[in-house]
């Protein structure tokens, strides 16, 4: 297979991007600069890597100083923030001072904001009209979810990318429309610049050690990254050299899936829920959930899918015995016995959850995600989850270190993997036998 990039690898890595993030919240560590991880992810995608971020104030002389700097080494200099209506807003001014041109009134721009509040039955206060001027030699890229339209200028062989700062502006605006510019422009890839492999249930040392037959062969003609998360690892193969087409890369990748069995979820970018439940989709069978010390988190998961309706049952949630009494049918003298925290409770909360809700498969999660609570037998970051299917049910004891935060989603993730093997060995008509006991 012979790729079809408008430009080659090299010439895209070679050139220099900067990405200056406006705003005085994110020095103040009031809102997270998300910017950078998600256009440094969008660029990596597409072969660049991000040469330098630099945080800003929302001074005009810091702004223009910073610029001037970037501007002078870069090929394509991105700024995000600082186009709103407010006087802190500074951005735009700034900037067309240190390239010299006039920032001119266009009326469409000014019609399209009024338009925006009319919508919403606001009405339009006169500052607004700030956001209406653009570069005297640029392009306007227009802003479908906010009032603050993107701006784009080509000058002296290099490219300026001017974004408003929400993220739910920002991200459509650069996926579609700023990439394909500059993919046009030969400046990015016009498809991803690496194959990536998605993991879960595998360390990141026991990946590599696993994989190592796989790429002995291909010497310094092939890279190799991993990126471990909490559970899950990611494997990216790529050729920076150009020595292997994408064809070959692909023929690696199908080499690492056949070597990684059930510990390779996919390809992409996909979430494991989203993996569970195109496998659930695939099957026909529906899943519910039940929680307590993960208060939700699991459902969360799949409620944020599009069509989750035609797979996910619904949850419930239940801190006290007696919402796990009342919701979940569990028997008092089980939780008597053996407490809200134990293998027994878990299972008995998965059972149900899939009888309530009329669901093939059922996940359940308890425990003492800390950083009160616990016990000598389970002490804080103990988790017990358990497994409903058609197959049987089972219940399995976890321990994770760290903060609640940390403790929840390791729980989250190792319950949806665990449901994500189950559902393949099903698909692949793989018998499962019970543990002793129940237990797994």
């Amino acid at each position: 297979m012979v790729s079809k990039n408008i430009a080659p690898l090299g010439s895209v890595a070679s050139k220099r991007y900067e990405l200056l993030t406006l705003g005085d919240e994110l020095l103040l560590g009031l809102t997270a600069n998300g910017h950078l991880t998600y256009i440094g992810a969008q660029l990596g995608q597409r072969g660049v890597l991000l040469q330098r971020n630099v945080t800003l104030t929302d001074e005009a002389d810091a702004i223009a100083e910073q610029f001037r700097e970037s501007w002078a080494r870069a090929d394509v200099v991105i700024t995000t923030g600082g186009l709103g209506p407010t006087c802190d807003d500074r951005t735009r001014e700034a900037v067309a001072g240190v390239l010299g041109q006039r920032l001119v009134f266009e009326p469409e721009i000014a019609a399209g904001i009024e338009a925006f509040f009319a919508g919403r039955g606001r009405i339009m206060t006169e500052n607004n009209l700030k956001q209406a001027y653009r570069f005297e030699r640029g392009e306007v890229l227009p802003n479908s979810n906010g009032t603050a339209p993107g701006l784009w200028v080509e000058q002296d062989g290099k490219v300026l990318i001017m974004l408003p700062g929400p993220p739910n502006e920002l991200q459509p605006m650069f996926a579609e429309q700023v990439v394909p510019r500059l993919a046009q422009r030969g400046l990015l890839l016009d498809r991803q610049a690496y194959v990536q492999l998605r993991t879960a249930g595998i360390g990141e040392s026991a990946l590599e050690t696993k994989l190592l037959p796989v790429f002995a062969d291909y010497g310094d003609g092939l890279s190799v990254a991993y990126c471990a998360h909490q559970g899950q690892v990611d494997l990216r193969l790529s050729s920076p050299s150009g020595q292997l087409s994408f064809g070959q890369l692909d023929e690696v990748a199908a080499e690492c899936e056949r070597l990684l069995g059930e510990d390779f979820m996919g390809y992409g970018g996909a979430s494991l829920a989203q993996v569970v439940g195109d496998l659930l989709r695939a099957q026909e069978c529906m899943l519910a959930v039940a929680e307590t010390a993960t208060g939700g988190l699991l459902s969360s998961e799949f409620t944020g899918i599009c069509g989750a309706t035609k797979f996910f049952a619904g949850g419930c949630v239940c801190y006290s015995n007696e919402s796990k009494m009342q919701l979940l049918d569990v028997p008092e003298c089980l939780l008597e016995q053996h407490g809200g925290v134990s293998a027994e409770n878990a299972v008995a909360m998965a059972v149900g959850a899939a009888e309530r809700l009329g669901a093939d498969y059922a996940l359940a999660i308890t425990g003492f995600a800390g950083p009160c609570g616990g016990t000598h037998e389970n002490p804080v970051g103990t988790m017990y989850l358990a497994l409903y299917s058609p197959q049987g049910m089972w219940s399995k004891k976890v321990h994770y270190p760290g903060p609640r935060a940390t403790v929840n989603r390791r729980a989250v993730n190792a319950a949806l993997d665990w449901l994500r093997r189950e559902l393949v060995r099903t698909q692949t008509g793989v018998t499962r036998v019970a543990p002793c006991g129940g237990q797994e």
